[in-house]
């Protein structure tokens, strides 16, 4: 069966083709490499043919690396840009990157007010007008700034990272869990069941982790949620397995279709159809 990893990062050294943005040096690329052929060397033995690229925050806002990648294999890189929010015409930028094959923004949301201000406002209704996803990167604490904004914008297409970070900084809280699921009362909203090297007791075969994705998958369903590896991170101390492991062999709760579903269909269904 063929499968669809959601959430990978991709870089190169050729640093005078693609600069790093101004806060970064080289010796902040950790690895130093990590080519698009890499994942595939990673994914093709768990079955993983097509892979959705988030555009990797040493690049700033200069998505070019990742459009690259992108064009040169469009059946089998989708991607997640960044953009500057805080500009004058994030709109403009996500029409234009949309028009290179580009499905996602990715938004760093730390904090209650992350979320506010007039750019974040014209993306959330440019996600609606273009049918394209906001992707918040979101510390559970940031949930509730979220919920406001969908419900201003229900139209929107969001795509939520690593189940919320819930246990990456903190302990699993039952109230960031009641605040996840709450989120599955705006239609549009989709999560990211990854990231588990990073959560809970990061550590496989990440058993801690399945009451939550457990109560995740109640509340929005297969056909909302996407599992994705969040490489090269998973691999530098764990494996591909390990990842994708949890959800095709160690979820006893999740039907033959579940499991299709969420290692293929929603993301095939929102990345790579038309």
């Amino acid at each position: 069966m063929e499968y669809i990893d959601a959430h990978v990062h991709v870089w190169t050294d050729d640093l005078n083709a693609y600069p790093l943005a101004d806060a970064y040096s080289k010796s902040d690329m950790q690895p130093e490499t990590f080519y698009p052929d890499d994942i595939l060397a990673h994914a093709a033995p768990s079955g993983v043919n097509r892979i959705v690229l988030i555009q990797m925050s040493y690049y700033g806002f200069d998505n070019s690396y990742m459009l690259d990648v992108m064009e040169k294999q469009p059946d089998v890189f989708s991607g997640i840009a960044i953009i500057d929010w805080n500009g004058a015409h994030p709109d403009e930028d996500m029409r234009r990157l949309a028009d290179r094959g580009v499905r996602g923004f990715r938004l760093y949301v730390r904090d209650e007010h992350a979320l506010d201000g007039r750019g974040i406002e014209k993306m959330f209704a440019a996600g609606a007008r273009h049918n394209l996803a906001i992707c918040p990167l979101i510390n559970p604490v940031a949930l509730p700034s979220l919920n406001r904004r969908c419900s201003q914008f229900p139209d929107t297409p969001v795509i939520i990272d690593h189940l919320a970070r819930i246990g990456a900084a903190q302990p699993i809280d039952e109230a960031y869990i009641e605040d996840l699921c709450a989120m599955a009362k705006h239609a549009n909203v989709m999560v990211k069941i990854s990231a588990f090297y990073a959560l809970g007791r990061k550590a496989p075969p990440y058993a801690d982790l399945v009451p939550l994705i457990h109560r995740v998958h109640d509340a929005f369903g297969p056909e909302r949620l996407m599992w994705a590896s969040d490489c090269p991170f998973q691999v530098v101390d764990h494996t591909y397995e390990d990842s994708i492991g949890l959800i095709r062999d160690r979820l006893d709760f999740l039907s033959d279709t579940d499991k299709q579903q969420i290692l293929r269909k929603t993301a095939e269904d929102f990345f790579f159809r038309s």
